[in-house]
């Protein structure tokens, strides 16, 4: 178990239940967060030009970068691009730079990327072997591992190719909205297979990565591939509630915009978790209705009450 991590975006779903759990273990964690230290672990960061001082890493086990601006939100109109861009490039160039003057010294860097890595590519399983694929998050997942490899030789860099998580406060949030109101239904067909894995994984394996020292990509995925339609009617299951509306991919890009409609609804992309199946990690849900039934409570059959 490492003694000491440095967190950056650690105000999200992954980096403040990752937080939460190494402290619970005895981990001093140190975050890194963009406005003034409010405790004596908190580091303030890119709120002006000036570089991190690498003695803030000194010492460090690992430094996990998590930063990111939600690619959930619609539609991604230029400027939101830009962020997009941004707010992965910059904090982990930042990283990235105090690492590299660190020299031998340097702590493990584990630096967050994404499955969108492979584009989309039907009938082809992926591991971390297969080449990036095309597409404006596929050129964003790419540019985003360049600036942490350029950490430097003496830093042990993994790259984390996160699947979409299966949790309320992340992929599941507008599923969760279109299925209660009864809207919900096949998206795009939905014989697409859509990468995921629940939250306890995705931090577990995180912690795996960093105690038994894994560096280079890593699929952060579940074992077992899920069609669109496998996550969405066991959602529809869960909170009781028809799944038969469905939405043509023509009516997605009409209203979300092609990039977000390919890069996350349409996409085919059977990315499979190969890196930590051989190094002996050990998966709490196996299987995408598994991973719902973990992240959402289940609903009450609906009662019809006869008046006298």
């Amino acid at each position: 178990m490492p003694r000491r991590v440095v967190v950056a975006g650690a105000s999200g779903l992954i980096g403040s239940t990752l937080v939460d759990g190494l402290r619970a273990d005895g981990v001093s964690v140190t975050t890194l967060v963009r406005r003034p230290p409010r405790t004596a672990d908190e580091v303030e960061w890119l709120t002006d030009d000036a570089p991190l001082d690498p003695a803030v890493l000194d010492g460090a086990d690992a430094v996990v970068g998590l930063n990111g601006a939600s690619i959930g939100r619609f539609p991604w109109t230029a400027s939101y691009k830009h962020t997009l861009v941004w707010s992965r490039i910059t904090p982990t160039q930042t990283l990235a730079r105090a690492l590299r003057e660190l020299g031998t010294d340097a702590p493990a860097f584990v630096s967050a990327s994404a499955v969108g890595y492979y584009g989309s590519s039907p009938g082809r399983v992926l591991t971390e072997d297969s080449p990036r694929g095309e597409a404006f998050l596929a050129d964003l997942c790419g540019e985003w591992e360049g600036a942490a490899r350029s950490a430097g030789p003496h830093a042990r860099v993994a790259l984390l190719r996160t699947a979409p998580i299966v949790h309320p406060d992340a992929v599941l949030g507008p599923l969760i909205l279109l299925t209660k109101l009864g809207v919900s239904g096949p998206v795009a067909g939905g014989q697409q297979i859509w990468p995921w894995i629940s939250l306890d994984d995705e931090i577990a394996a995180i912690r795996h990565i960093i105690d038994r020292g894994i560096d280079g990509p890593v699929n952060l995925t579940g074992p077992t591939p899920a069609h669109a339609n496998d996550l969405g009617f066991a959602l529809a299951v869960r909170l009781n509630r028809p799944y038969l509306l469905p939405a043509p991919a023509w009516a997605l890009r009409l209203v979300l915009g092609t990039d977000a409609t390919e890069a996350l609804l349409t996409t085919d992309a059977d990315a499979r978790p190969e890196v930590l199946e051989a190094s002996g990690f050990t998966f709490a849900h196996e299987t995408v209705e598994q991973a719902v039934a973990a992240a959402v409570p289940a609903a009450r059959p609906a009662t019809l009450v006869l008046r006298r």
